[in-house]
């Protein structure tokens, strides 16, 4: 890890895209990938140096829509953060209540690894949970198949994507995107076959308010796991400075006023 003194952030850092892979909850082998466990503890130990004191769970391929893992997660982490869950469409309102209420933001489609509902339930989902709870959408999705869905996504209440886009081919509709409102998760540099400072740096200009950082821990799958050189990656490429990108631009898209978990990690 880089030892350049890491950035100090009033309130600390939010980290947008997290994992928790927690035995004893169920596992789907996902294209023959069961991923090792990291637990909250292993969490906790990458997190506090970094001075993250809140987050984003992410619903991961392996994980399917049984969510007993996130909640669990949430209850450990604390009201600090958030989670993001996978569910079928016809999941019951009670049932995304009821989630809402425990920390849940976001419901998730996994258009690269599939495991979550299919995209053709994206519009009818994203304005059921939006109306219902203020929930917006999050998409693991390439850049290259975003021509196709670029319309729908721009008419979509709230939409979030995941790791830049992950691809060269597609980055213009990605920011045709962000011009729009769509916000874009600066997590997971080492999946991106583009130059990452420059597309962040593009993708802050078109829209300061759009970089959200995470940490993509603990980064199944990735070529190149997460290290504090792709904190300060993100924060030399914007504009709003630390508090933009490593906290506020998040806090407020997962925390709307009147809508928030106050509190810290415990």
């Amino acid at each position: 890890m880089n030892s350049t003194a890491l950035p100090d952030v009033e309130g600390g850092l939010f980290d947008a895209h997290l994992h928790i892979i927690a035995p004893g909850f169920p596992l789907i082998p996902n294209q023959g990938y069961t991923p090792d466990f990291f637990t909250v503890d292993d969490y906790l130990a990458r997190a506090k140096p970094l001075g993250i004191t809140g987050g984003a769970v992410v619903s991961g391929s392996f994980q399917g829509f049984d969510q007993t893992y996130l909640l669990a997660a949430l209850a450990r982490l604390g009201p600090g953060f958030v989670g993001v869950t996978q569910q079928p469409a016809d999941t019951p309102d009670a049932v995304i209540l009821d989630l809402d209420s425990k920390g849940v933001r976001a419901v998730r489609f996994n258009l690269q690894r599939g495991g979550s509902e299919d995209v053709s339930q994206l519009e009818r989902m994203a304005l059921r949970v939006h109306e219902l709870c203020g929930w917006h959408v999050e998409l693991y999705v390439a850049n290259r198949h975003l021509a196709g869905l670029r319309d729908l996504l721009a008419r979509l209440p709230k939409v979030s994507i995941d790791h830049l886009g992950l691809t060269a081919e597609g980055f213009d509709d990605l920011l045709w995107l962000v011009e729009r409102g769509v916000k874009v998760k600066a997590t997971g540099f080492g999946r991106c076959d583009f130059d990452v400072a420059e597309a962040l740096r593009r993708i802050d200009a078109a829209n300061p308010e759009a970089l959200m950082f995470g940490t993509d821990l603990p980064c199944t799958r990735a070529p190149r796991v997460f290290s504090s050189d792709d904190l300060h990656l993100a924060l030399a490429a914007t504009t709003k400075g630390a508090s933009g990108v490593l906290r506020s631009n998040a806090l407020k898209y997962y925390l709307p006023t009147g809508h928030s978990r106050s509190g810290g990690m415990q």
